[in-house]
């Protein structure tokens, strides 16, 4: 993961996100909760994980840093310090080609939280018991399968709040109108007005299904597509608006007693069927990140602190675009492993050793297999890097250079 990082440009962005210098401890602690999200441990310490086995030096450190330090160095960083870094990332990560920026889908991805903060109790899935949940939204490229960013719900930001901000995000990165992917929560009449009215993005977003949308539903003439498939079309304005969204409105099934309706509003001009059959299927590639990569932090919050839940996952955000560009190497199947199944096979579970010759830190890494083919990308590091236009130094490692080999 060093030599990803150092392509990705991580220590300017957690010296940044810190305000601190090369020669300072803290961003050295924000590497430290970065390589343990790649790891997919919500922390590293020496009394329950890891004992004497390199992972404080991989940071530059001689200690591992303990849930006290952790806490106080992330409650320290405003929520603003996080939201600076994720726009950082997304631009480098954009930069990167890690973005096709076609299509956005958005979330409101519920975490269950371990916080003993008084809160109401939410269900996850309709059938499991209420838990307290901290509510989060993601925004995501669906092209590639990649978030772009994430912000938290609050008493005091909510759905339309949230969502307008990931959004100035996306804007950031993205040179296209992108079509915006949504979910049934984010069917408010401010947000969809914020989104027609600033003229950035398309937007596909499914209706809440009301006695008045019910009413609309079965009074349109549809027509059909194909088997058990019909689409119909009208004009709709939200009570007491006179603003005026394009409704479609989906019917399946073959006979009248078993037609199943589902609407969805539209701010795009693309033909309906493109829309709901071809387009609004690529918005469960986030329900896919969620699944792939979400024990990497975005499976659990231990505590409803703003600064440090929003620092833990912009810095898990930091540690999947790493991991992302390690996938990219890897050749089929592994390149589809999980992030846990990563961790196992390669970050935890290779045996190797470290020597130092001159200004070089050498890993040995024995019995790696073969047809991962680590040796083109890692051997001969410093090299390589050079070769990219990129300093082979590692700046949280002192300005030692890091290289491998394959045994």
């Amino acid at each position: 993961m060093v030599a990803e990082h150092l392509r990705l440009g991580s220590w300017d962005l957690v010296k940044g996100y810190t305000g601190c210098i090369d020669t300072d401890i803290e961003p050295r602690i924000a590497m430290q909760i970065t390589n343990e999200s790649a790891i997919c441990k919500n922390r590293v310490r020496r009394k329950n994980y890891i004992s004497h086995q390199g992972f404080e030096l991989l940071n530059g450190l001689g200690f591992l840093a303990s849930d006290e330090e952790v806490h106080r160095f992330l409650d320290k960083h405003t929520v603003s310090d996080a939201q600076s870094l994720q726009k950082s990332l997304s631009i480098i990560r954009s930069n990167n080609g890690h973005y096709k920026g076609e299509t956005i889908a958005i979330d409101p991805h519920r975490i269950i939280t371990t916080s003993k903060r008084v809160m109401p109790n939410k269900k996850k899935q309709p059938k499991e018991p209420s838990k307290k949940m901290l509510q989060t939204y993601f925004a995501l490229d669906t092209g590639t399968g990649q978030p772009i960013g994430c912000g938290i719900g609050t008493p005091g930001v909510n759905t339309t709040k949230a969502t307008i901000d990931l959004l100035n995000m996306v804007n950031m990165i993205n040179n296209k109108k992108a079509l915006i992917l949504a979910d049934k929560e984010h069917f408010t009449k401010n947000l969809i007005r914020d989104i027609k009215h600033k003229d950035q993005f398309e937007l596909l977003v499914p209706v809440l299904s009301t006695a008045r949308i019910k009413k609309i539903e079965r009074s349109l003439s549809y027509k059909r597509q194909w088997a058990g498939y019909a689409i119909a079309e009208t004009l709709f304005n939200f009570i007491g608006s006179k603003e005026q969204y394009r409704l479609i409105v989906q019917q399946e099934g073959e006979m009248e007693s078993q037609y199943k309706y589902k609407s969805f509003l539209t701010l795009s001009d693309k033909p309906a069927v493109t829309l709901l059959s071809e387009r609004y299927g690529e918005r469960w590639s986030i329900e896919e990140f969620f699944n792939f990569d979400g024990a990497m932090g975005f499976d659990r919050a231990s505590t409803f602190n703003l600064n440090i839940r929003y620092g833990k996952m912009t810095l898990a955000l930091l540690s999947q675009a790493a991991t992302y560009q390690l996938r990219q190497k890897l050749p089929k199947p592994y390149n589809r492993w999980n992030a846990i199944h990563l961790s196992d096979a390669i970050f935890s579970k290779i045996d190797g050793d470290i020597r130092v010759k001159n200004d070089t830190i050498i890993i040995t890494c024995y019995n790696v297999p073969k047809e991962l083919n680590l040796q083109k990308y890692y051997e001969n590091l410093p090299e390589k890097l050079e070769a990219e236009g990129i300093d082979s130094r590692v700046p949280w490692l002192y300005n030692f250079k890091v290289d491998f080999r394959f045994k």
